[in-house]
């Protein structure tokens, strides 16, 4: 993979923060990384764990994830952030079906295990996932940063302190009208108004955060997250908490950064 070097990088804020001329450079940079860490942890215990965004921010590094070379996949075990609920997973936003089309089906993943937003009891399949997430350690949580500040379905006022792994959570209008911004519902009542949500506290257990977020759109959402008050209201932010964050940004999406930060 022809990896390029960031333009700036910086750690503000506990955030190790690199921004890319564009989003396939960032995708590149996120993808090593991330194959890195999970090389690491098979080396060192013969298995790792992941979690995946999805979303149009995942596009290039998931492109640039499955091309990447020295993975033993069959000793990884995939697991992901979200999915609407009531929402078969044939339905063209599905995140398993976005996730079985450009990654899943296309790696020899050891296991997948994947939230059934269309399952008969929510809350049941809630507390399933959250088992299965709390088996052993997560390796490595690859996310992204709404364009309200949310990190998966989490919208503000984000808790930033749920007892439970995964949660049934209402989407706000902001983080509706981002889905039809992005294509994947022709207008806003075609978005479900809620969603089957890892929560802040099982994203925060990964031992690594990859946090790709490219795109003028998220400029505000970054700047929140980075140099902002750390709070609920920014869910973002939170990630400051954390001790191990690699945000990976674009000329705009870093636009709104203070040249202090990116000195920092």
């Amino acid at each position: 993979m022809n990896l390029k070097a960031p333009e700036k990088r910086s750690t503000y804020n506990s955030i190790m923060a690199e921004v890319y001329a564009d989003k396939n450079d960032l995708g590149k940079a996120a993808a090593e990384l991330v194959a890195g860490r999970l090389r690491e942890a098979i080396a060192k215990k013969g298995r790792a764990r992941v979690i995946f965004a999805t979303g149009a921010s995942q596009y290039e590094f998931l492109a640039a994830l499955v091309k990447t070379q020295g993975v033993d996949w069959i000793k990884v075990t995939g697991f992901h952030l979200d999915e609407y609920l009531a929402m078969s997973d044939q339905h063209p936003a599905s995140f398993r079906r976005y996730l079985r089309e450009r990654l899943f089906g296309l790696l020899p993943f050891g296991a997948v295990h994947l939230l059934q937003g269309d399952a008969p009891d929510a809350g049941a399949e809630c507390r399933r996932y959250g088992v299965l997430l709390a088996e052993e350690e997560i390796d490595i949580a690859c996310i992204g940063i709404g364009e309200n500040g949310h990190l998966a379905f989490n919208d503000p006022p984000a808790d930033f302190n749920s007892p439970n792994l995964v949660n049934i959570v209402v989407l706000d209008e902001a983080c509706r009208r981002q889905q039809v911004g992005e294509g994947h519902f022709p207008n806003l009542d075609s978005v479900p108004k809620q969603a089957l949500s890892l929560s802040i506290p099982a994203i925060l257990r990964a031992k690594t955060i990859s946090c790709v977020v490219p795109d003028l759109r998220k400029a505000k959402a970054v700047k929140c997250s980075v140099e902002g008050p750390l709070t609920p209201q920014c869910p973002g932010s939170v990630l400051r908490r954390h001790a191990d964050v690699h945000l990976y940004l674009d000329r705009d999406s870093a636009s709104l950064l203070s040249p202090a930060t990116m000195q920092g």
